[in-house]
């Protein structure tokens, strides 16, 4: 059997017996919550998202960004978590629309997420992570000042 076909049958059958257990659909937050998407504060786009529930802090939620991010186009962000979160959403008040984005989180899966964001100028950016079953919403922030904006400034 040649290497393609014993790679494709092995992931078949991953497939097959791991995929019927487990729920990887992602929530469209676009179409369930549009007017997150929409607002320029990040207190009103966490109202929006998660409602008016209690932000808590917890050392089981980290968030690590640069605090001087000396080109504002590719800011690194880095989100971890040891809570079991059905999402993780960012949030600043840098850019016209606070929302920058938001991950449904499979259940048992680990959250250790990088990425990177634009931000036009200095500003604080926010994590908030709804924890499955309570919908307790954890956050962390930090001020991250730009030297040079990332959208056209």
């Amino acid at each position: 059997m040649d290497r393609r076909k014993f790679l494709g049958v092995g992931l078949a059958a991953f497939v097959a017996i791991v995929a019927p257990g487990t729920d990887l659909r992602a929530v469209d937050f676009r179409k369930t919550k549009p007017k997150a998407w929409e607002v320029e504060k990040t207190v009103d786009g966490i109202k929006a998202l998660y409602g008016n529930g209690e932000l808590k802090t917890s050392k089981k939620l980290s968030f690590k960004a640069p605090k001087l991010a000396e080109n504002g186009g590719s800011i690194p962000i880095t989100i971890k978590s040891s809570l079991d979160l059905e999402s993780v959403a960012l949030f600043q008040d840098a850019n016209p629309r606070c929302l920058t984005c938001v991950f449904s989180v499979p259940e048992g899966a680990i959250i250790d997420y990088d990425f990177r964001i634009k931000l036009r100028q200095t500003a604080v950016v926010t994590v908030v992570g709804k924890e499955r079953g309570t919908g307790n919403l954890y956050t962390a922030s930090k001020e991250i000042d730009v030297s040079i904006g990332g959208c056209g400034g």
